[in-house]
């Protein structure tokens, strides 16, 4: 085989392996960011005091644009709770 040829062939070989390498790799850090993200959002709703129907109605509506209109009465407390909680 001709020496340049059998030289270009090799350096493909050799970067097929350090891309299937790559991707391999890739995907494992995909995967342990989502691990990290869901781990992240399971802590601010488990954070988060209100009824679990509450919540969905919140989801709901904030995947509905409105999220603004979509906070559940249970989580706005008169201002007067809010400083005795706090004591």
């Amino acid at each position: 085989m001709n020496p340049k040829l059998q030289k270009i062939t090799d350096e493909i070989e050799k970067i097929k392996r350090k891309t299937a390498g790559y991707q391999s790799r890739l995907r494992e850090l995909e995967r342990q960011r989502t691990e990290i993200e869901n781990a992240d959002i399971i802590a601010m709703v488990r954070g988060v005091d209100i009824k679990p129907e509450d919540f969905t109605d919140f989801v709901r509506a904030f995947k509905e644009g409105c999220a603004a209109h979509a906070v559940p009465d249970t989580l706005v407390k008169p201002k007067e709770e809010q400083e005795d909680s706090t004591l």
